[in-house]
């Protein structure tokens, strides 16, 4: 319960919206409880009195509330829609606000149909639930308290028939409530799980078309969509037991209350129309009691898409500002690391006692095998995580006493696998630089060497991309990187082997382009090219976590250590010469 509290902080800008629209709906409830009491008065006047004056009397009130409690249903139900929908929106863009503050470790280990489930489908459950059915809720404690004391007032042995049902109804609503959470909460775990699989999928759709491996994916989405749907039929046989129950006690009372009315009307201690009037009354608090039974059922189903939701608002991001962080000033690119260990598993070191220094300009080339820690370094230095032991510095700052933003201005990433956005050409070079002109946008697709293919399209730099870049080639897409990066002109530049996966003449390209963009600024290149290598001002090469050499790529050919017996290794593969 403790987060439905947490989440009234949401309600808090619209309280009074909701106490006009709760305002409204409650004076509905009076007028239908008004309606009831003029249909006594006129069944008195039909069967008893016959009186046609106050027939035509009691008609035009009828008529005259009719269309006032029409007028009111329409202003709640407006403000009702319009208060769900920003709540909702105002709550989806606060935890996409916070998804975005929390750090890569969070994301290393949760997939991202999940967390797509969360944030849409679990916000959509509980709309309903905890910004409509407040509302609803007074219109039916006025429908309630006005009936029992209407009811009381006129045949309280009667009122009591029907009160005597409450306290079942609450037994039977906390019997099935307890299943419903289990099963609601299941729901919504099952849910994510197939968004999670058919964004996997979509994403990678050619592997799947490659690997001919379409009847697999239909089987394990159909698996999953099977598992999901055994238990949404558990709960819908729950609810099918629950709801019919409740309204079966609700009518047991109403089918008392005739019997015993009926035996009154015959006796004439009542006259027609108080029986009528009593009927209707009781037919009229089937809706609380119906109602509260299923606010009963909504909240505990709204509870497990509570708990998945404020579990990530509830995540602290493991890099943060500290809370004496300044920004860090503009940077002239000198950058050290002082003993620097870190593992993502503290079972398992990634990096040990790593300690080297980059005087500003300077390009550093890191290189070793597969496993090494080499995209774990260009991480440190880009302060994605923190080191569990030593120091990175920049120009003498800690990066752990600076901001984070400031910091990361002054960083340009250009990685193996570009991310691109499903926009155009020009939209994804301005993200480098937002408030950039188009001039700044052309020169920066003519250093990355980007300009000529990109006018050749049609389109031009209106050219939509498609996701993540699917229409264009690898070596199109990292040059759009390039000059996404160029545009931004960051201090330190980190490229984590930005040529690897491009043919000869692409990788030309883009390496005149990274030339351009190296100008001046202190470098690191994790790459297996040696073209790119062998730029390098000075090249670390890491084995198991440790910097194992350090030296310019003559240097350490001399040495005959690792990194000549990779260059070796390479060059008798290949005539393309990489290190892996």
């Amino acid at each position: 319960m403790s987060r439905f509290g947490r989440f009234t902080a949401y309600l808090r800008p619209y309280r009074l919206r909701m106490a006009i629209a709760a305002g409204l709906i409650m004076a509905v409830a009076g007028i239908n409880l008004g309606m009831l009491w003029i249909v006594r008065r006129l069944v008195d006047t039909v069967l008893v009195q016959r009186d046609p004056a106050s027939l035509d009397a009691a008609v035009v009130e009828l008529g005259g509330l009719f269309l006032l409690q029409g007028l009111l249903v329409m202003g709640h139900t407006y403000l009702t829609t319009s208060i769900g929908q920003h709540v909702m929106a105002d709550f989806r863009t606060h935890l996409f606000t916070h998804l975005q503050s929390l750090s890569l470790s969070f994301f290393a280990w949760r997939r991202t149909g999940e967390l797509m489930s969360r944030v849409m489908n679990d916000v959509t459950a509980l709309q309903h639930t905890l910004t409509d059915a407040p509302i609803d809720a007074a219109k039916q404690i006025v429908t309630l308290v006005g009936g029992v004391a209407i009811l009381f007032l006129m045949n309280w042995r009667l009122c009591l028939l029907i009160l005597l049902l409450l306290p079942a109804i609450v037994l039977v609503a906390r019997f099935f409530g307890r299943r419903l959470r289990a099963l609601s909460t299941g729901i919504q775990d099952e849910t994510a799980h197939s968004s999670t699989i058919l964004e996997e999928v979509i994403s990678g759709i050619r592997v799947v078309k490659s690997f001919v491996r379409e009847d697999y994916e239909r089987g394990r989405f159909a698996a999953q969509i099977q598992r999901t749907l055994d238990i949404v039929l558990k709960r819908a046989t729950i609810m099918a037991i629950f709801v019919p129950t409740i309204t079966f006690a609700t009518f047991a009372a109403a089918a008392a209350v005739l019997w015993y009315g009926g035996t009154q009307v015959i006796r004439g201690a009542m006259s027609p129309g108080d029986l009528v009037a009593f009927v209707l009354y009781a037919g009229l608090l089937i809706g609380p009691f119906g109602t509260f039974a299923r606010f009963f059922s909504q909240i505990k189903e709204a509870q497990g898409a509570l708990e998945r939701v404020f579990e990530i608002l509830d995540s602290k991001p493991e890099v943060a500002d500290a809370p004496s962080a300044r920004p860090l000033p503009s940077l002239e690119g000198d950058v050290t690391m002082q003993r620097v260990s870190f593992a993502y598993d503290p079972r398992s070191p990634v990096l040990r006692g790593i300690s080297f220094v980059a005087h500003a300009g300077e390009v550093v080339a890191i290189v070793g095998p597969t496993g090494s820690g080499k995209t774990t370094l260009i991480n440190l230095l880009h302060r994605f995580y923190d080191p569990t032991e030593g120091a990175v510095t920049m120009d003498g700052h800690d990066l752990r006493s600076v901001t984070l933003r400031s910091l990361y201005a002054q960083i340009g990433l250009v990685p193996q696998e570009t991310h691109l956005f499903g926009s155009t050409i020009h939209e994804n070079i301005l993200y480098g630089r937002i408030e950039a002109d188009e001039k700044d946008v052309t020169a920066a697709a003519r250093a990355a060497n980007a300009h000529d293919f990109i006018t050749a399209f049609p389109d031009g730099y209106e050219t939509v991309i498609g996701e993540k870049g699917i229409n264009l080639s690898g070596g199109q897409r990292q040059r759009i990187a390039i000059a996404r990066a160029v545009l931004k002109n960051p201090r330190i530049l980190m490229l984590d082997e930005a040529t690897s996966s491009l043919d000869n003449e692409s990788e030309l390209l883009v390496q005149d382009a990274l030339d351009r963009l190296m100008k001046g600024r202190t470098t690191f290149v994790v790459a297996h090219r040696l073209s790119t290598i062998q730029k390098a001002d000075r090249i670390l090469v890491l084995e198991h976590g440790t910097i194992v050499e350090e030296g310019t790529h003559e240097a350490l050919l001399e040495r005959k250590g690792l990194y000549y017996h990779l260059y070796t290794l390479r060059l008798a593969e290949t005539s393309d010469a990489k290190i892996s």
